[in-house]
């Protein structure tokens, strides 16, 4: 069976980390066609985007994404180069010429379609095809760039159109109940359906991007998630008839949540339909919503946002404020979600309230809640995250 290997970040980091897996697709190789797909290597991502903080206080998206993708046309001119010295033929491609094509908001881009013929010839040539993830080429004909994670996604995309698998090598070895980090005894999943997995991830787990779980849900990718160092099994990620379902499966905690109040807005659908409607046209992704009433005629509007769209939001409020100056907005930076999934929670009542039960045993006062058949997700303060998690994981033999 042929295979797309991704390799992020910090597995590329150095070019002796670049040579060990180097050696992995060498061999792998050797039994069947390869293509693969680099991340930048180590924190190039983040340390582009402080040259180009420093270089505007307002940098233009569409120059970012020109910037941000150098970072991952260095990683595959450079594997390119290491596997022709070990006698392997291998050509490096940008996005662009792997025929990657997307839309959307720049930085934030989804793909739409790829043209796989150029790849194809190069595999029916016995080439190692190696392709640079997160990028594509927009139809004003713009280096676009599929926001964080999206390595993920162009290895499953591009798996999809191949008809490949997809193996996604990373810095952890397989998907875990929750963070080992914040909770020691958490176990290893042998195998996670995909729509926990995308819920997982939606709701802030880091190990895969949500958009590349979607794709592969729905094309039928087995994606198989694991350790560059491939020395420990990993985690499949298959059909939900195939495993036994549980009650909560994992729990995630994304510290990316930022919440935003309004208070005293006018009570009227138009003006609350506006407020989203204008976030979403800065390609602002809202989740979790609560909104109240303050008096007859006014409501008090509570969301999330990723704190990377800080200062849209930011901007955002101070024009509503000159629209409407009696209201009060702020921002709360102290937050994170955590977040219980699991697809026995059709099924099995009572998870919310031995949630919650926790928490008032705990004495932490909860945010924002939100549900869907299969997760439910609150906020509470960064400073409690450990206690909370780690009670919760121990109720739920996680």
């Amino acid at each position: 069976m042929s295979v797309v290997m991704k390799f992020g970040g910090s597995s590329v980091a150095t070019l002796d980390l670049m040579k060990q897996v180097a050696s992995h697709v060498v061999a792998r190789h050797q039994k069947e066609p390869v293509v693969m797909v680099i991340s930048a290597m180590g924190k190039t991502t983040n340390q582009l985007v402080e040259l180009a903080k420093q270089a505007s206080n307002n940098p233009s998206k569409r120059e970012l994404d020109m910037l941000l993708a150098t970072g991952e046309q260095t990683s595959v001119a450079l594997m390119t180069m290491i596997l022709n010295d070990l006698g392997v033929k291998a050509v490096s491609l940008t996005g662009y010429q792997a025929g990657i094509k997307t839309e959307g908001h720049h930085t934030k881009n989804k793909i739409v379609a790829i043209d796989i013929q150029k790849i194809k010839r190069y595999l029916d040539d016995n080439t190692v095809v190696v392709v640079a993830g997160f990028q594509g080429m927009n139809e004003s004909g713009d280096i676009t760039t599929l926001g964080r994670g999206g390595s993920d996604t162009s290895a499953v995309a591009l798996a999809a159109e191949l008809g490949y698998d997809a193996e996604i090598y990373t810095n952890v070895d397989g998907v875990y109940t929750i963070d080992p980090r914040i909770y020691p005894n958490a176990k290893k999943l042998e195998q996670i359906t995909y729509e926990e997995m995308k819920e997982l991830s939606f709701l802030g787990a880091k190990v895969m991007e949500y958009h590349s779980l979607d794709i592969g849900e729905r094309h039928h990718v087995k994606i198989y998630v694991a350790s560059s160092q491939m020395n420990q099994p990993g985690t499949w990620i298959q059909e939900e008839e195939m495993i036994q379902v549980k009650p909560v499966t994992g729990v995630s905690i994304s510290e990316q949540v930022l919440p935003v109040n309004i208070k005293y807005l006018p009570n009227n659908n138009k003006v609350v339909a506006d407020v989203f409607v204008r976030l979403a046209k800065d390609g602002v992704n809202v989740d979790m919503i609560s909104e109240s009433y303050s008096s007859k005629n006014l409501i008090n509007l509570s969301f999330t946002v990723s704190v990377e769209d800080e200062s849209v939001v930011t901007s955002y409020l101070t024009e509503l404020h000159q629209t409407y100056p009696e209201i009060k907005t702020s921002l709360e930076q102290d937050m994170v979600k955590v977040s219980l999934v699991g697809s026995g929670m059709r099924t099995q009542s009572g998870i919310a309230a031995q949630t919650f039960q926790i928490l008032a045993e705990l004495d932490v006062a909860f945010r924002l809640v939100t549900t869907s058949e299969i997760s439910i997700s609150f906020t509470i303060p960064r400073k409690e995250k450990e206690r909370v998690a780690n009670a919760i994981a121990s109720h739920f033999e996680l």
